[in-house]
């Protein structure tokens, strides 16, 4: 009787696609290396300008700010947008990697759960250092 045998062989990347990526040391995402340094939001501020541009036009609302360590790269900052984007109650937000500050435009009936909000970071691979309701139009 004969056998055969098949070996399949994987890259460890294809293995590994669908886990969180390390911050701390990662280096690249498919096909794109990191230029920016992690900057930990704790020790920067909100740009006036930028915060009254996000707030303009803006009614009905709850305003989150988070501050965020492990942010390093356009992709960590679509991920972010993208995830709070899946709650029908976020109305916007804008992420700034250069301060590590995101923030986030709740409808006005949003009741704002801040472990939520941590939550959504660490599964992103990030750390909010602080999250704090700072205006409520």
């Amino acid at each position: 009787m004969r056998y055969l045998i098949v070996l399949v062989i994987f890259p460890i990347n294809l293995l590994l696609a669908n886990s969180h990526h390390d911050h701390g040391s990662h280096m690249h995402h498919e096909g794109h290396e990191h230029v920016h340094k992690s900057v930990d939001g704790t020790n920067t501020q909100i740009d006036e300008s930028k915060y009254n541009d996000f707030i303009a036009g803006m009614s009905d609302a709850k305003i989150v700010k988070v501050d965020v360590k492990g942010m390093v790269c356009d992709f960590c900052a679509r991920g972010i947008e993208k995830t709070f984007y899946q709650d029908k109650l976020v109305k916007k937000v804008d992420v700034d990697l250069s301060t590590g500050k995101v923030l986030i435009a709740y409808k006005s009936d949003k009741k704002i759960n801040t472990d939520e909000i941590k939550n959504i970071f660490l599964d992103n691979g990030q750390t909010a250092t602080n999250v704090v309701i700072i205006m409520e139009l």
